[in-house]
């Protein structure tokens, strides 16, 4: 394994922790599965942060 293999790895584990904790939170408020939020959150990244946005956060909008 390379240095810059390394980094990445290192740089990248935050991100997909920072994002599942906060996915998982915000849909175990709104009661909309939060274990497969943040799973999914902690093995891709941004997809499932997009996703979220359009299909939780912007359905309980009132327009």
């Amino acid at each position: 394994m390379t240095d810059a293999q390394v980094w990445a790895i290192i740089l990248a584990l935050p991100i997909l922790i920072a994002q599942a904790l906060y996915l998982f939170i915000d849909a175990r408020k709104r009661g909309r599965f939060p274990w497969l939020w943040g799973l999914w959150g902690l093995i891709h990244a941004p997809l499932p942060l997009i996703v979220y946005y359009f299909t939780v956060r912007r359905t309980g909008r009132r327009t």
